[in-house]
């Protein structure tokens, strides 16, 4: 069973940064894909970062020039940097993976992050 745990999330000022770090309990390089959702209170649950095995990457358009997706396969692990934090970005984010779109993905548990007006 592949576990992803993710960490990083806490309280911020708008404009500040957080790093979310994912680590999977297996190597990364086997994923066809990594993606990093979040769901705001009250709200349904969203794509934020994908990123492909092969390179590709795709920001929602709400994070774009505010995002990065990374990912550092010696230690197994996703990123999610964010800058320039607005208050609408609070929501818990989750870390996604997937081995191909026959099988069933896997989930983290969650991080919250909260950003103070």
């Amino acid at each position: 069973q592949v576990q992803l745990v993710e960490s990083g999330g806490g309280l911020v000022q708008a404009g500040g940064s957080l790093r979310l770090s994912c680590a999977a309990s297996r190597s990364i390089d086997s994923f066809n894909v990594m993606e990093w959702y979040r769901q705001p209170p009250g709200k349904q649950r969203e794509l934020v970062a994908t990123r492909g095995n092969g390179g590709s990457i795709y920001y929602a358009v709400s994070v774009r020039g505010r995002f990065t997706i990374s990912r550092d396969n010696a230690k197994n692990t996703v990123y999610l940097q964010m800058n320039s934090l607005k208050p609408e970005d609070t929501a818990v984010y989750y870390c996604y993976a997937s081995d191909d779109p026959n099988t069933r993905p896997y989930w983290g548990q969650g991080t919250q992050v909260t950003v103070s007006s």
